[in-house]
């Protein structure tokens, strides 16, 4: 019988915060991890299979080559997001990359902050401070994306669009992270799968 420790798919959600300051390797760590999640790199792989078989005329174009192609793009975007919003900018203004849940207040108080914490986080001092991580990094990763996106409109109108729709649907990470584990141990652990699947899907309809 192993003496290791048994692994855990909900310990992310239950002990996100960190005891002291994460320091610029320990972020980049964090982002690494986050883009080889065996979760995201599935959901990655699922959901460019389902478009090129749905959409074989697509940019991508069909069959492996455009399976590739768009996993490829989805790939690419993950780890921009997270190189800026998880590393760089957080490196930068001191702030705490990860979300923190309030377990201990009210449901209305929960809610709110699961959406105001898209703009409004937690410094590496533990005192609020502007999101820039999710602001910031959102308009750089708009902006990369126009470079290797194919057939992508770089307009301003179109740019605005998908940077509001990606704000708009960052607060579906925080309701997850906030209410996942109050039911963790009675669902399958496929539900995250779903909130992959969500953010993916918002990403690829604004291309």
């Amino acid at each position: 019988m192993s003496c290791e420790p048994a692994y855990d798919p909900f310990q992310k959600f239950i002990h996100n915060a960190e005891p002291h300051p994460m320091t610029p390797k320990e972020k980049a760590i964090l982002a690494g991890k986050d883009v080889i999640d065996p979760f995201n790199l599935l959901t990655i792989f699922s959901l460019s299979a389902i478009s090129v078989a749905s959409d074989p005329h697509s940019a991508y174009g069909p069959g492996m080559e455009g399976f590739g192609k768009l996993s490829g793009v989805s790939f690419t975007q993950d780890i921009t997001n997270e190189f800026f919003g998880t590393f760089l900018i957080p490196s930068i203004a001191h702030q705490d990359p990860h979300y923190h849940r309030l377990p201990n207040a009210s449901y209305k108080r929960r809610i709110a902050h699961c959406i105001y914490q898209i703009v409004w986080t937690q410094g590496d001092d533990g005192k609020g401070m502007f999101n820039y991580g999710n602001v910031v990094g959102g308009v750089f990763e708009e902006a990369i994306s126009d470079a290797y996106v194919p057939y992508r409109d770089t307009n301003w109108d179109a740019a605005a669009a998908r940077y509001g729709t990606a704000l708009a649907t960052d607060p579906i990470n925080n309701f997850i992270t906030e209410f996942f584990p109050d039911f963790a141990r009675h669902v399958n652990v496929h539900i995250v799968i779903v909130q992959r699947f969500i953010n993916r899907v918002a990403i690829e309809e604004g291309q």
